[in-house]
């Protein structure tokens, strides 16, 4: 076996913040467990289910809930891989993704409008449009701080005009050498997605499944389902060997507990959920363990991604990725 050492994927160590002990992260890990086989997890996905009943969970197609036992989810996160790595068009810029390892940063998004500087102090809001992102993109590129490019705005020209997502992969890999992170996915455009990849490396597909130029994040539903595209963008990520960011956006006294021990609880169940999924479907598919999670302000109802709770709750989430043995992705303050 050859073992390459990129450049990005140097470890280093630096100062950490410790908010559990072991005995606090086995009492999260022991709740979860409970709330994943005694009362379940909604999947909105008949494959889905499916899947998940021929490994040995109680499915009830009728309210498709999946009562996921324990041993299933424990074979699972054995499975994930606690290294991947995040190929670049420009092979000296890939990544690579473990637990414990160096911390890397990307932008965050996806935005849906621009502010356009027109002169002597004078700004003018717009939508975004796919020359947007193209620049976007050239900026991320050169940009030695951001390790990797996510969607950062939309091409609100090809909103309703038909696969607005996929003209946004093209543009994003056609635009930077770096890695995309495809953070608004779609399940039926999924295949399109892995064509332009394949394509890059002149049809070879066991080289795009080897070195995947992009990857995919998705969102369960809080509380506590997996909803069709979901589902379904993990299962065929899995398959492709592409990179799956399962990611919680769990809102603290509005879509989970307002106790951020609760809310961890079913972010906790959330993430591990889809990891589940994605193990099934190919043991060893690469996955990350992800966060935006946050509170819910009763005040103004809105989820204030800036607010102390959220840096909390990513350092408190990022622990339990690294109880799991998983790569970590969360939210920055």
């Amino acid at each position: 076996m050859t073992i390459t050492h990129y450049p990005g994927g140097k470890t280093l160590k630096g100062a950490s913040l410790e908010f559990f002990s072991d005995s606090d992260l086995k009492k999260i890990d022991r709740a979860t467990m409970d709330v994943l086989s005694t009362y379940g997890i909604q999947v909105s996905d008949p494959e889905g289910l499916k899947v998940f009943a021929d490994a040995g969970c109680e499915v009830n197609m009728e309210t498709q809930m999946v009562k996921i036992p324990e041993w299933v989810v424990r074979k699972a996160v054995a499975t994930a891989p606690s290294k991947f790595y995040l190929y670049g068009r420009d092979e000296s810029r890939t990544l690579e993704q473990e637990c414990c390892g160096k911390v890397h940063f990307t932008c965050f998004g996806t935005g849906i409008q621009m502010c356009r500087y027109l002169g002597d102090g004078k700004y003018e809001t717009t939508d975004s449009d796919e020359e947007d992102l193209a620049n976007c993109a050239k900026l991320v590129d050169w940009a030695e701080n951001i390790d990797y490019f996510s969607l950062s705005v939309s091409a609100r020209n090809w909103a309703g005009k038909g696969a607005q997502d996929v003209h946004e992969m093209y543009t994003s890999i056609k635009n930077t050498t770096k890695h995309f992170h495809h953070i608004d996915p779609v399940a039926e455009n999924v295949k399109y997605y892995w064509d332009m990849a394949v394509a890059y490396y002149g049809g070879d597909a066991k080289m795009a499944k080897e070195k995947p130029l992009f990857s995919m994040l998705v969102c369960p539903t809080s509380p506590l389902e997996l909803s069709y595209n979901a589902s379904q963008v993990i299962m065929q990520g899995a398959r492709y060997g592409v990179p799956v960011n399962v990611l919680s956006m769990a809102m603290a006294g509005g879509s989970s507990s307002i106790h951020l021990a609760g809310t961890l609880v079913t972010h906790n169940a959330e993430v591990l959920a889809g990891i589940v999924l994605s193990q099934l479907v190919a043991p060893g598919a690469p996955v990350w363990y992800g966060s935006s999670t946050t509170t819910f302000d009763l005040k103004r109802g809105t989820a204030p991604v800036g607010s102390p709770e959220l840096g909390l709750i990513s350092a408190s989430v990022a622990k339990l990725g690294q109880f799991y043995n998983l790569p970590v992705f969360v939210a920055g303050v």
